[in-house]
């Protein structure tokens, strides 16, 4: 069964960082997108970043420039970096896989999420 599991969160002050994790486990096929979303109190989940499988990047406009993502294939985890946080960026932050399986089904994966707060 797949499972992508993050970590990294926690408390930070205003201009800190922060380096978050998502471990996957299991087979994951024919991945689409891969990326990280970000979920804040009252608020709706929002795309922070996303990895097409043609290569391109998309990042929310607060963010970019201020966080970067990476990934390690060899340990099949995937990295966000976060600098010079604020207030606005504490949400619970979820690890995101989007593809098709074998069989033609379409899947979208999601961890359990890593809660970022950021403190002024």
């Amino acid at each position: 069964q797949v499972q992508l599991v993050e970590s990294g969160g926690g408390l930070v002050q205003a201009g800190g960082s922060l380096r978050l994790s998502c471990k996957a486990s299991g087979s994951i096929f024919n991945i689409n997108a891969l990326g990280w979303y970000r979920q804040a109190p009252g608020k709706q989940r929002e795309l922070v970043v996303s990895i097409s499988v043609g290569g391109s990047t998309d990042w929310a406009d607060s963010v970019k420039g201020r966080f970067t993502v990476s990934r390690d294939n060899a340990k099949n985890t995937l990295y966000l970096q976060m600098n010079s946080l604020t207030p606005e960026d504490t949400a619970l932050y979820y690890c995101n896989v989007k593809g098709w399986n074998p069989n033609g089904a379409r899947y979208d994966y999601w961890g359990q999420g890593t809660q970022v707060t950021v403190s002024s």
